[in-house]
């Protein structure tokens, strides 16, 4: 199977249901952010906005969300259930997508992006 180029054909091969999370999660990232430029990194869908953003992935039983470290440990509270590690957040497949979370993520993300680019 050839890598994806694009975030259409990396979503394209998922089961309906995944597909229509991952659009869910692409969807977040545009609108708060809509300036950010989507790219395939680490064979991934990722969003750069004066530097990386944030990637997410699909699996077999979660959507995989990278918002770098910082991120998570802002957020530690609102994730509370979901399974997370240093860079990661997992989203279960069975639960609803915590989307309004994942905006807010996304927000901190371009902040601090942004302070980053200043300096």
């Amino acid at each position: 199977m050839k890598k994806p180029e694009t975030v259409d054909e990396y979503i394209a091969p998922f089961p309906q249901e995944t597909q229509r999370l991952l659009q869910l999660v692409r969807g977040a990232i545009r609108e708060t952010v809509p300036d950010a430029e989507e790219v395939i990194s680490y064979g991934m869908p990722g969003y750069k906005f004066n530097g990386m953003l944030v990637w997410f992935a699909g699996y077999k039983k979660h959507i995989g969300f990278y918002p770098k470290t910082n991120a998570i440990k802002v957020f530690k509270k609102e994730l509370t259930g979901y399974k997370t590690s240093k860079g990661a957040i997992q989203f279960p497949l069975d639960k609803p997508l915590p989307v309004t979370l994942i905006k807010h993520i996304v927000k901190l993300r371009a902040k601090e992006n942004l302070e980053q680019a200043k300096n």
